[in-house]
C-alpha cells in the first residue's frame, strides 16, 4: 500500500467518521457504532473505498495498546495484585461459565467437535476496548469498578494467550508445553523489568526534564511501546506490556499529566480499529451464520450480567456494582477475533465458524455500547446526565 493511499484512507476514515459521528449523536445513538457502520460501507466487502482493512486493523491495535498503558497508569501494583487475587476464581469461572454456554449453542446447530470447542474458547472472553472506552474514571465508585473490570480483562488476556498457543500448536501437531511454562516465568519478570526501568532511569529522566512537554511525551511514548515490545518478545503481548508500563510509572508525579495528554491519541486509533473490524467482515458470507450467531451473542449478553453479579457478590462486592461490571463486560472480545483467526489458519475451522464468531463478536459490541450508553455514565454518553469523563 502506497503512502498517497494510505493517507487517502485516514481522510475517508476520519471525514466520514465526523459526518456520521455527527449524524449518530443528533439522532441519540453510540458513535462506535457509527463507526462500525462506516468501516462496512467504505470496506473491501462495501463500495471498496478502503481496501486493506487488515492494515487499519494493524494500525488500529496502537489505540488498544494506549488505552491498557492509561488504564495501568490509574492503578497502583499493590491495589492491582488485591484485585486478581480477588478475581481470579472469579475470571475463571466466568470463562468456563461462557465457553460452555457458546459451545452447547455451537453443538445444537451442528458444528463439529473442534469447531464447538473453538467456539467456546473465543466467547470466553469481553472487549477490552468496550468494557474500558467506555468507563468514566472521575467518579470514585467507577474507579472501583474499573479496577476489578481491568484485573477480570488482565486475567482474560492472559487466558486468551494460552488458549493461542495451545491452538497454534495443535495445528502444527504439538502441543506447546514449554512455551506455556515460559509465559507464567515470563510474566513476573516483565514487571520487575519495568519496576526497575521506571525506579532507575524514567523517573530521573521525568524529574530531571519535567518542563519540556514534548521531552516527557517522547519519553513516555518510547517507554510505553517498549516495555510492549519486550512483552511480546518475550511471549507476552503488546496489550499487557503496555498495561505493565503503565502500572509501573503509576506512582509517579507526573502520572496524571501523562494520563490526560494521551487521551487524545488513544481516541485517534480507536476509531481506525472499530472502522477496521467494520470493514473486515463481509455480510453477504455471513447470511449462512446469522442465526447461530445471533443466538450466542443474545445468550452471552443476557447471562454475563447475571453470573458476574453473583460472583462477584461473593466477593463481598455490592449488588450493584457486581451488575454493572456484568453489563460493561456482556460482550465477546477482540480476543475471540483473533482466536478464530488463527484456528482457521491452521486449518481447524470451517469458514463459517470464523464468519459466526465474527458476526456474534459485531453483534455483542453493537447492543453492548448502545446498553452500556444508554443507562450507566460513559464518556460518550448520549444523554448529559450520564456524560462523564
Amino acid at each position: 500500500m502506497h503512502s498517497d493511499s494510505i493517507l487517502f484512507s485516514i481522510f475517508l476514515i476520519f471525514s466520514g467518521a465526523a459526518l456520521l459521528a455527527t449524524a449518530a449523536l443528533y439522532m441519540r445513538q453510540a458513535m462506535l457504532v457509527a463507526y462500525l457502520v462506516l468501516g462496512a460501507m467504505l470496506g473491501p466487502w462495501g463500495v471498496g473505498l478502503v481496501t486493506d482493512a487488515q492494515l487499519i486493523q494493524d494500525i488500529a491495535r496502537i489505540g488498544i495498546i494506549f488505552l491498557l498503558f492509561l488504564l495501568g497508569l490509574n492503578l497502583s501494583p499493590q491495589k492491582l495484585f488485591q484485585l486478581i487475587k480477588e478475581t481470579t476464581l472469579v475470571t475463571l469461572f466466568c470463562t468456563l461459565a461462557f465457553g460452555g454456554v457458546a459451545s452447547i449453542v455451537a453443538w445444537g446447530f451442528g458444528f463439529n467437535p473442534v469447531d464447538i470447542i473453538i467456539v467456546g474458547i473465543a466467547a470466553s472472553f469481553s472487549s477490552t476496548i468496550i468494557g474500558l472506552k467506555l468507563l468514566p474514571t472521575t467518579v470514585l465508585h467507577h474507579r472501583h469498578t474499573g479496577e476489578v473490570i481491568i484485573s477480570i480483562l488482565l486475567l482474560q488476556d492472559f487466558i486468551a494467550i494460552i488458549a493461542m498457543l495451545v491452538i497454534q500448536g495443535y495445528g502444527q501437531g504439538a502441543l506447546p508445553v514449554a512455551d506455556i511454562a515460559r509465559l507464567f516465568l515470563a510474566l513476573p519478570a516483565l514487571g520487575v523489568i519495568a519496576w526497575i526501568g521506571h525506579r532507575y532511569v524514567v523517573l530521573k529522566l521525568f524529574l530531571k526534564f519535567d518542563r519540556i512537554q514534548e521531552y516527557v511525551f517522547l519519553l513516555t511514548i518510547g517507554w510505553c511501546l517498549g516495555i510492549a515490545q519486550l512483552a511480546e518478545t518475550m511471549g507476552l503481548s503488546y496489550e499487557i506490556g503496555a498495561f505493565t508500563a503503565g502500572v509501573a510509572i503509576a506512582t509517579s508525579p507526573i502520572a496524571l499529566h501523562i494520563a490526560s495528554s494521551f487521551k487524545p491519541l488513544r481516541d485517534f486509533f480507536l476509531v481506525m480499529f472499530f472502522f477496521g473490524l467494520g470493514a473486515g467482515f463481509d455480510l453477504s458470507a455471513a447470511a449462512d451464520v446469522v442465526i447461530p450467531a445471533t443466538v450466542i451473542a443474545i445468550l452471552l449478553l443476557i447471562i454475563k450480567p447475571v453470573v458476574f453479579r453473583f460472583l462477584l457478590v461473593t466477593q463481598s462486592e455490592s449488588n450493584e456494582l457486581a451488575w454493572e461490571t456484568g453489563v460493561r463486560l456482556g460482550q465477546l472480545s477482540e480476543f475471540s477475533l483473533l482466536v478464530v483467526f488463527i484456528a482457521r489458519q491452521n486449518g481447524l475451522i470451517a469458514l463459517e465458524t470464523l464468519y459466526m464468531v465474527q458476526l456474534a463478536t459485531i453483534i455483542t459490541f453493537i447492543i453492548s455500547a448502545y446498553w452500556i450508553v444508554a443507562k450507566y455514565p460513559t464518556p460518550i454518553a448520549i444523554s448529559d446526565r450520564l456524560r462523564r469523563d
